[in-house]
């Protein structure tokens, strides 16, 4: 959208920064809001309003432009890109069950299936969404893709949970959730990587010092809830966990409330990484 305003001649006249709207109603919801007033006119300052902290009176600066991440800075508008713009490892989604919950187990789910199937541990991994992520909680999911038929057909409480998939994927109103049913063992979407990966959550507390990222083996199987960076190693941990990529973040992801949500397309393929990095990487490669 804002490429297109910006080509018309629209430039922002005044804008609030991301805070928290109140009111007087009872079990009121927490709400977050961003304001942003634009227009055709040319004018010679700008009103900016900045919240040091989301739910305090805001301090103004005048400024001479304000660009569409609402800072005083020159016109810009990041595109959506499917290819980092520098040489490093791709990002990648988790993997999504579409399961209706009968593939992902709780500890005392996962007791309760060993109790009775004990032959169905071969099959469980641990399941890593954000919020097992960042609070350490643990979650579980049978993991079947290498299965063969011959072992599943002597899980009888699997197989059960494999019905119950086949019949929920079978009542959707979506035709390519429907062809799913035939394939009740697998998730919806397979994306797991082979190698250790970083893993980064969609969303994340802006209160954090940095995005809370983390090295992951191939066996903990990485929700839809989490991005993937496979093959990455210790100078792309380094450099994503620097207060620079912090405030890359804080200027160019959406929200959730006041939380970041961390994005592919425009976050991390827009971001420029260090050069001696990068030029490090593509001489590591050409030796290789």
């Amino acid at each position: 959208m804002w490429g297109w305003l910006l080509a018309q001649g629209v430039r922002i006249q005044f804008a609030h920064r991301t805070f928290k709207w109140s009111n007087e109603a009872p079990g009121k919801a927490a709400v977050h809001c961003a304001i942003v007033g634009f227009g055709a006119g040319e004018l010679k300052t700008r009103r900016l309003f900045e919240y040091a902290e989301i739910d305090k009176e805001p301090l103004e600066v005048r400024a001479a432009n304000i660009n569409p991440y609402l800072v005083y800075a020159p016109d810009v508008a990041l595109p959506s890109r499917r290819q980092p713009i520098c040489a490093v490892p791709e990002i990648s989604f988790g993997s999504m069950p579409n399961d209706g919950g009968h593939l992902l187990l709780d500890d005392a789910q996962c007791a309760e299936l060993l109790s009775v199937e004990p032959l169905a541990e071969s099959w469980l991994q641990p399941f890593l969404g954000a919020e097992e992520f960042i609070n350490g909680h643990s979650r579980w999911c049978l993991w079947l893709v290498d299965c063969p038929p011959q072992q599943l057909r002597h899980l009888p409480e699997v197989n059960k949970r494999l019905a119950s998939v086949k019949a929920h994927r079978s009542r959707s109103a979506r035709p390519a959730t429907n062809k799913l049913a035939a394939t009740p063992s697998l998730f919806g979407e397979i994306r797991q990587p082979r190698t250790r990966y970083l893993a980064i959550p969609k969303t994340s507390s802006e209160r954090r010092a940095f995005v809370p990222i983390g090295f992951m083996t191939s066996t903990t199987v990485a929700a839809s809830e989490l991005f993937t960076i496979a093959n990455a190693g210790n100078e792309h941990f380094g450099a994503l966990s620097s207060t620079m990529h912090k405030a890359w973040v804080r200027y160019t992801c959406g929200r959730l409330k006041s939380d970041f949500r961390y994005s592919a397309s425009i976050v991390y393929n827009n971001f420029p990484w260090p050069l001696a990095l990068t030029e490090s990487l593509a001489t590591d490669e050409r030796s290789q």
